[in-house]
């Protein structure tokens, strides 16, 4: 009776998926102690006020005095515009450049730990998602606002301060893949009600796209309902369809697969670390123990996750 509720208990797991966001939580940020300023990076909204920029100061967890240890830069309104303004209302970008971001290098092969602070509509895992199209690594990200505003526009600023603190130019057409996918992830959660589910569905679309090389249109389209149902996701045609359109776009940006492959995997080894390990399961017992459905739910999930990492 333990094993059977074990067993059932793993299937609920399963279907919820646990969040990977906090991929690299424990990862100590390596600063350089001869010029600190080449580790540590803070892109200010350029229309900041006086007492919204302290507010910001104090999300980030520093004072104006420590600001000589960072690089800093402002994002300007036009910029918001330019990159997102083909997929979100000019009224609702607005004019005034709020959205702020602190990037700090953390040691090779740490990933992307991404926290927010008054960001009401973009998660941490949704700009972790993104943020891994635009090529970012190894880097703590803290995202803030002076008070609650959407954040969408802060992965222009993370995505600018990571090109100035590396010296790599991030290309119009990575960033603007980028900025799709935060929007369209972000507007999918808003309409599912679930925004842990978009994170992971997309995670795993982005896997299955590079692992498989999939270029065309009807091979990510097959992708994005495959990963859905392994999620338990139900997706309308018009959400699979405005899946499908960004992630064609993504699969043309050069993308580091590995880093890709690892935030996926994360997901396959939570449920690991929680008892559940796909490769060993026997569903056929299971189906004896506890009926087909549940059995069958858990063979789709369990032919999805072996099936991008064997």
């Amino acid at each position: 009776m333990k094993q059977t509720f074990k067993i059932l208990c793993g299937i609920l797991i399963c279907i919820s998926i646990v969040s990977f966001t906090a991929k690299t939580a424990s990862a100590d940020a390596v600063i350089n102690d001869e010029d600190t300023s080449y580790d540590r990076y803070i892109a200010f909204g350029q229309d900041l006020k006086a007492s919204e920029k302290q507010k910001v100061l104090q999300g980030f967890g520093i004072s104006e005095s420590d600001l000589s240890n960072y690089k800093t830069i402002e994002i300007t309104n036009q910029e918001e515009h330019d990159y997102l303004g083909d997929y979100i209302d000019s009224k609702v970008i607005g004019s005034r450049a709020l959205s702020s971001v602190m990037v700090v290098k953390t040691e090779k092969g740490s990933g992307i730990q991404v926290e927010t602070k008054n960001i009401t509509y973009c998660t941490s895992g949704m700009y972790c998602n993104a943020l891994v199209t635009a090529g970012l690594e190894d880097a703590q990200v803290t995202v803030v606002g002076p008070f609650g505003i959407s954040g969408t526009s802060a992965l222009v600023g993370a995505m600018k301060a990571y090109s100035v603190m590396t010296g790599k130019e991030i290309s119009e057409s990575t960033m603007d893949a980028a900025t799709d996918e935060l929007v369209t992830t972000a507007e999918l959660a808003d309409t599912i009600g679930d925004s842990e589910k978009v994170e992971q569905l997309v995670a795993a679309v982005k896997q299955k796209v590079f692992a498989d090389n999939l270029t065309t249109k009807d091979d990510i389209h097959d992708a994005v309902q495959a990963s859905a149902n392994a999620l338990d996701l139900n997706l309308s045609d018009d959400d699979v369809n405005k899946i499908t359109d960004m992630m064609e776009k993504v699969s043309k940006v050069d993308v580091d697969v590995d880093a890709i492959k690892d935030q996926a995997k994360d997901i396959y080894n939570k449920l690991k670390d929680s008892g559940i390990d796909f490769s060993k399961v026997d569903t056929q017992g299971l189906a004896d123990k506890v009926g087909n459905f549940f059995s069958n739910i858990f063979d789709a999930v369990k032919d999805f996750f072996t099936g991008l990492f064997g």
